[in-house]
């Protein structure tokens, strides 16, 4: 894996995507961005859409990468969110995930319902 974060932020957000699909998710969007932040990633699950905040962290210092989805963070995915739903016709049932990546030798953990509003 490369040092860049960017370049490190988007392999991270692949990973996800493949563990994601693995699972048989549907990815419908890759860093939707508004005025309000930015979500990694959009996918469906039947009939939910996920709204997906993809973390990694190469160690568990401060608490390693679920920590650090702060609480400000976690508005702004609402707001995002938000956005993205006042696009559709109807909205769908709707769920906040979270995949942690810690290495590239340990397989994502897949966090689900990480935000209840």
């Amino acid at each position: 894996m490369t040092t860049d974060p960017r370049s490190r932020g988007r392999e991270a957000e692949r990973i996800a995507a493949r563990h994601l699909e693995n699972a048989g998710l549907c990815i419908l969007e890759c860093n939707y961005r508004c005025r309000f932040g930015e979500i990694d990633l959009i996918a469906r699950d039947g009939d939910t859409l996920v709204f997906v905040e993809v973390r990694q962290r190469s160690h568990a210092g401060f608490g390693g990468a679920a920590a650090s989805i702060t609480v400000a963070k976690q508005r702004r995915l609402m707001a995002a969110a938000r956005h993205y739903l006042a696009g559709l016709a109807r909205t769908p049932d709707c769920r906040f995930d979270a995949v942690l990546l810690s290495s590239t030798t340990q397989p994502p953990e897949w966090l689900r319902n990480v935000m209840v509003e």
